[in-house]
């Protein structure tokens, strides 16, 4: 009898093997040809964990409307909406496209602890997850170029993907802001990550003098501040969280200075094209005021927008051409 029950777990035994091997098996099958398909550089990221070079890559720099799939297996990971330039060189998201389309895992390769980011269905490597983003949840999918394909908005409904449409609908709505707190370089390099963020563009405003050079901002006595325009999406991003990072991207408390930067041409300000920038600028002034981050008093000027003078070329997207050059800048938590 115990022999009989012993042959009995026996084939019990086998046949849970060979079930799980089969499904091994399947598993590993997934996918195979388009595996196959790939070029060397998406099957080495993709299969092999490899990492592609920065700032040479396809979509670090992309900023047409759509959304991002998986190479392999073709399943929707972000969207351009999550998209920010994060400076690193890599195509940068705020959050994936849904939940659990990725799935984190480990990862202590090269002498360092990460979280690296996979797909679920193929199990594709993507890249890491950093949690130094500029979004709500402060996190900064950092993703390989080469574990994408890209499908614009115009070719959602022919690839497939048309329930992913509703992302991009309704009129494209665009606002402007004029911030001043400290050298344009650095407020323009941290404002222009913020999703939602259209376009910047660095230049003088708030001063009497007309069509101002920067040496002569530079002397203190035009009446201009170094500031930034921003155009942005405020289906994206309101003005109201615009202006919760214009303070966490500067010391509003110093007056006429920024770090070593001296002058009312470095003095902080917001100006308003709108009652309605007005108000909210009022309000979250009292916002940061009562949170008691800052121990000095904000000084931050609320002032109408006066006439907007483009600074010299050599000084827009200043850090995105000299990546290394001055900046007094940082975000605080």
């Amino acid at each position: 009898m115990v022999g009989f029950v012993r042959q009995i777990f026996v084939v019990i035994s086998v046949l849970f093997l060979m079930e799980n091997s089969s499904m091994a098996d399947t598993k590993r099958s997934d996918f195979e040809q388009e595996k196959k398909e790939l070029n060397a550089l998406q099957y080495e990221v993709t299969q092999q964990c490899g990492t592609e070079p920065a700032f040479q890559n396809e979509y670090w720099d992309n900023h047409r409307e759509g959304i991002y799939v998986d190479v392999v297996s073709g399943e929707p990971l972000f969207s351009s909406t999550d998209k920010f330039d994060s400076g690193s060189g890599w195509p940068s998201f705020t959050k994936p496209i849904g939940e659990r389309v990725v799935r984190e895992k480990r990862d202590t390769s090269h002498g360092m602890e990460r979280t690296e980011i996979r797909s679920n269905k193929a199990d594709s490597h993507l890249g890491h997850v950093f949690t130094d983003g500029p979004g709500a949840n402060g996190l900064r999918y950092c993703i390989n170029s080469a574990a994408l394909r890209f499908i614009p908005k115009r070719d959602l409904e022919q690839e497939g993907y048309g329930a992913y449409k509703e992302l991009f609908e309704g009129v494209s709505s665009k606002e402007v802001a004029m911030l001043a707190g400290g050298c344009f370089w650095g407020v323009e390099e941290l404002l222009r990550k913020l999703p939602g963020v259209l376009s910047t563009e660095v230049g003088y405003t708030g001063g009497e003098r007309q069509n101002p050079s920067y040496e002569q901002i530079t002397t203190g006595v035009t009446g201009h501040a170094e500031s930034v325009r921003v155009e942005f999406d405020p289906k994206i991003l309101s003005y109201a969280d615009l202006l919760r990072y214009f303070f966490r991207l500067h010391d509003p408390t110093t007056l006429n200075r920024q770090g070593n930067d001296r002058g009312t041409q470095y003095r902080s300000s917001i100006f308003f094209t709108s009652r309605e920038q007005e108000e909210t600028a009022r309000k979250i002034i009292q916002e940061v005021t009562e949170l008691k981050k800052w121990k000095d008093p904000i000084v931050t000027q609320i002032v109408p927008a006066r006439t907007w003078y483009r600074a010299e070329e050599y000084h827009q997207d200043y850090l995105q051409k000299h990546p290394n050059g001055y900046t007094c800048h940082y975000l605080r938590d």
